[in-house]
């Protein structure tokens, strides 16, 4: 999305819901958070947790941190001469092999990778078309196999993708995309407007002049696009996807200028993603969301002003913390990580 969320005007905004008061109604039963924080100012946006020990997340001014010790401690892994690179999106297979996105307008786009824990990186892709903006990376289980997307480009959304587990990426041809609508975009909040799920599904979120859902079966190739039932609107829409499986869906989102308003907020899908029902409302925007290992109905969504569970597949939220997070994900030993502002991270205690 070309309109960086989390700079300008919008900063005021959504430090304000991330410092909003004690609201939050947990019932018995419900986790907490631990706190695991980064020593930094940035804005922790990308990340991603291979379990309860090894964690990565990707900063608002070109830092990288890894956790080997789950938040313990954290070690700085930025590539050189990343400063000032939004980096949105990270994708870790282990303590040793990661990628991570930094967005923006033309070669502020980029892929880098390392397969040594982040002694050395290399980068992999570099945007060379001004129209392109990217958002969002996503790799299927064994991480051979990528993609990543960009804002539309003459009417359609954008793909990439990798065969060689991100050591280069090629233009899917867009002849298997449906056209955009005008202003419709994607947003580069949590890197998750970009999901996969089994060997070759993965599916796309939109937001803007639509708000919105496609599905490919065929890691990217060909597309379908049903609509969501989040509200669209000029800086709102889907902000996050996450699939349990291939049919198992939920989508969460709002306006990141109303951070406390989750109106229409939250839609699932039982049919991998060819229709889409209204999920109700959440405690406030929401940019992130995640399921739960081992407890097949339960989800976490996050945003500035706040975390929401669901325990029924998506049908109803409730707010259990008012300490607010841009990104979570969950592991498959049962973890669940959160980050978001000035080095804010924290473990799910459950």
């Amino acid at each position: 999305m070309r309109v960086l969320l989390g700079i300008a005007t919008l900063t005021t905004a959504l430090l304000l819901g991330s410092t909003a008061p004690g609201v939050a109604r947990p019932v018995h039963g419900d986790p907490t958070w631990r706190a695991a924080d980064v020593d930094t100012d940035q804005q922790l946006r990308g990340l991603d947790a291979v379990d309860r020990d090894i964690a990565w997340v990707g900063g608002s001014a070109g830092g990288v941190w890894r956790t080997t010790d789950g938040g313990a401690s954290w070690q700085d892994v930025s590539p050189r001469g990343a400063d000032g690179l939004l980096f949105r999106d990270v994708v870790a297979t282990d303590a040793t092999h990661a990628q991570v996105l930094a967005i923006g307008e033309a070669d502020a786009s980029r892929i880098y990778r390392t397969t040594d824990g982040g002694a050395t990186w290399r980068r992999t892709f570099t945007n060379n078309d001004p129209a392109a903006f990217y958002d969002c990376l996503a790799f299927w289980p064994g991480g051979k196999y990528g993609v990543a997307m960009s804002d539309p480009v003459d009417g359609k959304f954008r793909i990439i993708e990798t065969r060689d587990s991100g050591a280069s990426w090629q233009l899917v041809d867009p002849a298997g995309m449906p056209a955009a609508v005008d202003g419709e975009f994607g947003f580069a909040a949590s890197g998750t407007c970009l999901v996969t799920a089994g060997g070759r599904d993965v599916w796309l979120a939109s937001g803007g002049s639509a708000s919105r859902i496609f599905h490919s079966r065929d890691r990217g190739h060909t597309w379908t696009v049903a609509e969501s039932t989040i509200p669209a609107a000029p800086a709102g829409g889907v902000f996050s996807l996450a699939f349990r499986n291939p049919r198992q869906g939920i989508a969460v989102g709002g306006d990141f200028t109303a951070p406390d308003d989750g109106a229409d907020g939250s839609a699932f899908s039982a049919d991998g993603g060819r229709s889409w029902t209204n999920g109700g409302d959440l405690s406030g925007y929401r940019s992130g969301v995640s399921w739960l290992s081992g407890a097949p109905r339960t989800a976490v969504a996050v945003g500035p002003n706040g975390s929401d569970l669901t325990r029924d597949g998506g049908r109803t939220w409730h707010r259990f913390s008012d300490t607010g997070f841009d990104s979570v994900q969950c592991t498959k030993d049962g973890a669940c990580w959160g980050s978001g502002t000035t080095g804010r991270v924290a473990l799910l205690v459950r």
